[in-house]
């Protein structure tokens, strides 16, 4: 069978090693595992099996592997020792037989996003971000059409818009709505990206900020950013709005869950594995289904594509195209709406436009 590896990381300390090592998990603190975890060798976590493509029958096999690094790590240690723990890692997938190896949650975007761990492997990477770019866009697609949000005339904010995946996102999305607020920290690299939108002629009227108090002016909302913590709070959202959140660890803080029940508040870069998978460890999805990111990894190795495929700062939009359509013939699919884990019901939706009509009557 073809083959591939994929690596993840713990996002919440405690919880995510508890996941391999119950006992050692109720022993550690945080301040342990910060100062040893990088003292660990990479962590084989289990087989991967199941994966069949829905248009050929071919059957695939992989392994998912732990990078021993929490996000902390991948900004406050030198940028050499993190590459060294990730292409330790991606050394482990070699020797497993994997033929394409994927780079999962902060493994994919530090220094040149996956570039220099492509050079010192033997086997080709990628990131996965063209797929949840497509998954992402699909999403909040669906999600305003629930809500009664008009794409064409919506009022659309990208946080996180100046990294790769947010930059992709907003080429697809200026195609289709009406005004584009792109939200970053650094307010030169937002000008040159909404120059080259303009350029390539989008449709929207485009906006750029620093500061994330303009989300109170849009309709939909997706975030994905490289934040540690929260950093959208129930304050900063209007009522009967949606926000799509694609980071890890989430930007949106779990307060808002409980204190704004006038938005929707959606999971994105999830999608269903075709054929009957089972990755032989939890790491916090349903069964079944999978990160978008991983899954182009799978798709890749259904496809027999094994080359460097999403790597570096700049997504190519051909690349996003494409592996819509491979992910698509091989039988990937978005997993629904979910919220915090949890799949959103009519009941839900129908409560939440329900208490935004009347606030909005109310302001």
């Amino acid at each position: 069978m073809d083959t591939f590896a994929f690596i993840i990381h713990p996002i919440d300390p405690k919880r995510d090693i508890g996941r391999k090592y119950p006992l050692l998990a109720r022993v550690v603190n945080d301040w342990i595992i910060y100062h040893v975890a990088p003292l660990f060798p990479p962590v084989y976590l289990s087989e991967i099996e199941g994966v069949i493509s829905a248009s050929n029958g071919k059957q695939i096999i992989g392994w998912l592997i732990a990078c021993p690094l929490i996000p902390e790590h991948f900004f406050q240690l030198p940028e050499k020792q993190v590459y060294t723990k990730i292409i330790g890692t991606g050394k482990l997938a070699e020797r497993l037989g994997a033929k394409i190896l994927g780079l999962g949650a902060f493994t994919s975007v530090v220094g040149d996003a996956g570039q220099t761990v492509a050079r010192a492997l033997d086997i080709p990477v990628t990131t996965g971000d063209a797929y949840t770019v497509v998954i992402a866009v699909q999403t909040i697609k669906q999600a305003a059409q629930i809500m009664e949000i008009p794409i064409n005339s919506a009022v659309v904010a990208i946080v996180g818009a100046t990294g790769a995946i947010g930059r992709a996102c907003a080429s697809l999305i200026s195609r289709d709505v009406a005004k584009l607020y792109l939200v970053s920290r650094r307010e030169n690299d937002l000008s040159r990206l909404k120059n080259e939108l303009i350029m390539v002629g989008s449709q929207a009227q485009v906006l750029i900020s620093t500061d994330i108090s303009v989300l109170s002016h849009a309709d939909i909302i997706l975030t994905v950013t490289n934040a540690l913590h929260a950093i959208i709070e129930p304050q900063h959202l209007q009522s009967g709005s949606v926000i799509c959140d694609i980071a890890q660890p989430r930007n949106v803080s779990a307060e808002v869950a409980t204190a704004r029940d006038d938005v929707l508040i959606i999971d994105g870069g999830v999608v269903k594995v075709p054929g009957q998978v089972n990755f032989h460890f939890d790491f916090g999805i349903p069964p079944g289904e999978a990160y978008a990111c991983m899954a182009e990894t799978m798709a890749l190795t259904l496809e027999g594509r094994f080359e460097d495929y999403t790597i570096g700062k700049n997504i190519a939009l051909e690349k996003v195209d494409e592996i819509a359509l491979i992910a698509k013939r091989h039988g990937f699919q978005s997993s629904g709406l979910r919220s915090f884990g949890r799949p959103v019901t009519e009941e839900q939706i129908v409560h939440i436009k329900t208490n935004a009509e009347e606030r909005k009557g109310r302001s």
